[in-house]
């Protein structure tokens, strides 16, 4: 299936990344991954406590002009490009369902499903035994096929944090080897 989209050059943060960032603050260790960078809001708060972060984006023009500047920007598809090993992956993923990919930032295409299971699939050999992979999703796509899936793929993953909205409810997913 070739995916042919728009791509957004500003995608500022919003209700799904700061709830992300609630649950990541605290989080603590050497090695960290933001998949799908945009802004920069998460790669920047997980600068603060960790020694080596890394941040990802498909959109190199979205990286060149992020609005919370990092260092260690990489623009690949997911974390294809990368071979460290990370303590801590996290990825606000496009998972809207939607019957076309036009805006990657945000669609996720049929159920949801698409681009979040390619990401899934990227971020799997860049994580330690003892990492985790933190993933948010909504109740308006098939969360509970992307749970599966990352059970399959040989994760442990678990529903950790919820936030209901007026139109949809947000979902944290806890991924571990």
């Amino acid at each position: 299936m070739q995916i042919k989209f728009l791509v957004n050059e500003e995608y500022p943060p919003s209700e799904d990344t700061f709830f992300l960032a609630d649950i990541i603050e605290h989080e603590k260790g050497e090695f960290a991954l933001d998949i799908g960078s945009g802004s920069g809001y998460l790669t920047k708060l997980l600068s603060e406590n960790f020694s080596f972060v890394v941040g990802t984006d498909i959109n190199y023009k979205v990286l060149q002009n992020q609005t919370y500047k990092t260092k260690n920007l990489i623009c690949c598809n997911g974390s294809d490009a990368l071979t460290v090993k990370f303590d801590l992956i996290v990825c606000n993923l496009p998972y809207l369902a939607t019957d076309k990919i036009l805006d990657i930032a945000t669609d996720g295409g049929p159920r949801g499903l698409v681009i979040p299971v390619k990401i899934i699939k990227s971020a799997i050999p860049c994580l330690k035994k003892s990492g985790k992979f933190l993933f948010i999703t909504s109740s308006l796509s098939n969360y509970q096929d992307l749970i599966n899936f990352t059970k399959k793929e040989g994760l442990l993953a678990n529903v950790i944090a919820k936030k209901k909205l007026f139109f949809e409810e947000l979902i944290i997913i806890e991924a571990k080897k």
